[in-house]
């Protein structure tokens, strides 16, 4: 089995990097599906969630309200840490359950954008890390995904800084270009990964 980190900011493209890896073949763990996963309805990290932040986090129908903990979490590093301390156990979990159903053949690429943050770029084999400018992530945000500039901002400072996630990086994705362009570098570095 080769073990693959993907990371890379918010606004970095990095979902579309994922993609690219699917297509040629990698068993993809994506960390922000398995996050929504681990505080469905019924499972122990909601129920801790609410403890920790009271009520006001859920909506009417028990479901973990996102925006709601989003402005808490994101305006403050402790109650931000506190969160992870709850979830992010469970989404380990999750993610080596995954991992194991892959086979000892795959190319498992573990898509997380907390990589650094978790400290599980030390358990890959490569790490990969998608990179654009700061200003590239700020305005992929408040185009694509309709946040305010101020909020995009706080996001980006939440996350591992650029310097910290190239530090940890094999492979540095430049994701400025082209779709097409970004498909060439995707090809190069399967190539390289697929020969550890």
């Amino acid at each position: 089995m080769i073990r693959v980190g993907l990371t890379g900011g918010i606004g970095s493209g990095k979902s579309t990097v994922s993609a690219l890896l699917r297509e040629h073949g990698a068993v993809i763990v994506d960390y922000d599906l398995l996050a929504r996963e681990v505080v469905e309805p019924g499972q122990p990290a909601l129920d801790a969630i609410a403890q920790r932040f009271g009520d006001d986090v859920l909506t009417a129908s028990g479901e973990l309200n996102r925006p709601a903990l989003g402005a808490i979490v994101f305006a403050d590093d402790a109650a931000r840490k506190d969160l992870e301390a709850i979830t992010h156990p469970a989404i380990r979990d999750r993610a080596a359950t995954v991992e194991r159903e892959a086979g000892p053949d795959a190319v498992v690429v573990h898509d997380n954008p907390l990589l650094i943050e978790m400290g599980a770029a030390a358990s890959c084999d490569a790490v990969l890390v998608v990179d654009v400018p700061s200003e590239v992530q700020i305005a992929r945000l408040v185009d694509a995904r309709g946040m305010d500039e101020a909020d995009a901002r706080a996001r980006i400072a939440a996350q591992a800084s650029r310097e910290q996630r190239l530090a940890h990086a094999d492979h540095v994705i430049d994701n400025s270009g082209s779709v097409d362009r970004l498909r060439g570098i995707i090809d190069t570095v399967w190539d390289e990964i697929t020969t550890i």
